[in-house]
């Protein structure tokens, strides 16, 4: 990176997790990134260590005003965007019955409608650059369907088919879309970031089987997935989709596996049908 312009990020949700390590790589590479959170006092430390490079702005996905400050305040400062990451969100545990309205409601307005308050308002000027990179941050959850998190499952698989769209619309502007899935991380996602449903005793004993899998789960490092990230924002044709984590790609492959078979099953008997169909139609 000595060697070429800078990259100019704005990234989402970086408090912890995932958009903290990524901010903190880039600038170590010498990019400039804008970090954002709802409480900006949590990632200050960032201009005191990059004071040239990194600024902090508050940002609440969800309020539209605080999008565009944000992106309005960018601008002033760095005068353009290279890539975008859409990391801000968090997870629900609980079984469908079990979570309630306003806890569905709140999942998508964070995980889907506030990525699309921030994506919609950048999508302009990187059109008129016609280049970009846009990281939506998914999970294997947005490709295999979980237990107890089945209302998470929604808002990812939602994202999911977004930014398959979203990656055709924005190809022809010379703009690029990669959606993340990390599997399990060593991030706070299971803590600070994994909102609890009131839970119902008939689900405890599925609760108690998942409880013992996610105790033998073994977890990726994030710094390591980061690294991962920011060699695909490298690369001339990046993947639509980058799969990170431990034994993550080997679950999705699976997961494909099992859906051809039954979708051969399912043209099988389609099959079988039209000709029986074709018969009666004779007679």
């Amino acid at each position: 990176m000595s060697q070429k312009t800078p990259r100019v990020w704005f990234i989402t949700g970086c408090s912890t997790g995932f958009g903290r390590v990524l901010a903190d790589q880039a600038l170590a590479q010498g990019d400039q990134v804008v970090a954002t959170a709802r409480k900006v006092d949590q990632i200050k430390d960032l201009e005191q260590k990059y004071p040239q490079t990194a600024k902090t702005f508050t940002l609440d996905v969800t309020n539209k005003s605080s999008v565009e400050t944000a992106v309005q305040e960018t601008l002033k400062v760095f005068g353009r965007i290279d890539v975008l990451v859409n990391n801000a969100g968090y997870g629900l545990n609980g079984a469908i019955e079990e979570v309630s309205d306003q806890e569905i409601r709140a999942q998508f307005e964070t995980n889907v409608f506030g990525l699309l308050n921030v994506t919609k308002t950048w999508l302009p000027f990187f059109r008129e650059q016609r280049s970009g990179h846009i990281l939506n941050i998914s999970s294997l959850a947005g490709r295999i369907g979980m237990p107890l998190l089945g209302i998470y499952n929604g808002s990812k698989f939602a994202l999911e088919g977004i930014s398959e769209s979203l990656a055709k619309e924005l190809n022809p502007f010379g703009i690029k879309v990669t959606i993340v899935e990390p599997g399990g991380f060593d991030t706070d996602f299971s803590g600070r970031s994994l909102a609890q449903a009131q839970p119902l005793p008939p689900y405890q004993p599925l609760r108690d089987e998942v409880q013992k899998f996610r105790s033998n789960f073994l977890m990726g490092d994030a710094p390591t997935g980061v690294k991962v990230i920011l060699k695909t924002v490298e690369m001339a044709e990046p993947p639509l989709r980058l799969v990170l984590g431990p034994k993550s790609l080997p679950r999705v492959i699976q997961k494909l596996t099992d859906e051809l078979e039954a979708y051969k099953k399912i043209e099988e008997l389609w099959q079988e049908s039209a000709e029986n169909g074709k018969t009666r139609s004779q007679l």
